[in-house]
């Protein structure tokens, strides 16, 4: 499956949640034009479950959709027992598993990127429940159940990484400063149609 086949299927089923990215799922969204009720987890790498956390404890009845990446969690993988003791219901955690850190830019292999069970770690912390997809139809099938199930919820997407763009022989370009502003933004952002809602 790909990042942009699975993020689809999330942007589309995910109703009025706020949806909460990190890395190649932040990019696949924008590339989908999914702008509203975002808030991107850069440049705080490995924190989309507890910015998704916050979020869900402040507005339990609008519900959070998180879609992390293999490297991130693995930097703060602490974050599911946090989550699972929370008490949160309307909480959905997607970890795209691809193996990659930096997918599509420079392709660092993530450590025990071919062994590391995630559904087994979210399970061990305390996660309702764990699922594994591999084919966009079949997560397209599950959603409205894992959506509507009392949470918190993990699945893992297992994703081919893209190929890389940077290298040796071209280097990667310095990130523009908005990478590095634009979660206050969406904040911002977000923030307004929180109060709009009430």
């Amino acid at each position: 499956m790909r990042i942009g086949e699975a993020c689809q299927q999330i942007a589309r089923a995910r109703g009025q949640r706020v949806i909460v990215a990190t890395m190649g799922a932040m990019f696949a969204f924008d590339a989908l034009g999914v702008t509203e009720r975002r808030l991107s987890s850069v440049p705080l790498m490995g924190g989309a479950a507890g910015l998704g956390l916050g979020l869900a404890l402040a507005n339990p009845a609008v519900g959070v959709v998180i879609v992390d990446g293999d490297a991130s969690l693995l930097m703060q993988l602490g974050g599911l027992v946090t989550v699972a003791d929370s008490g949160v219901t309307n909480f959905i955690h997607f970890v795209v598993q691809n193996g990659a850190q930096f997918a599509g830019t420079s392709n660092l292999p993530v450590p025990g990127g071919d062994t590391v069970d995630f559904c087994a770690m979210a399970l061990a912390a305390g996660y309702a429940s764990a699922h594994t997809f591999d084919e966009p139809g079949a997560l397209a099938d599950a959603l409205p159940a894992l959506l509507a199930a009392t949470g918190p919820t993990f699945v893992a997407l297992k994703i081919e990484p893209e190929a890389p763009r940077f290298g040796p022989d071209q280097q990667q370009p310095e990130m523009p400063d908005r990478q590095f502003q634009r979660m206050g933004m969406e904040a911002e952002q977000l923030g307004v149609w929180y109060a709009s809602v009430g």
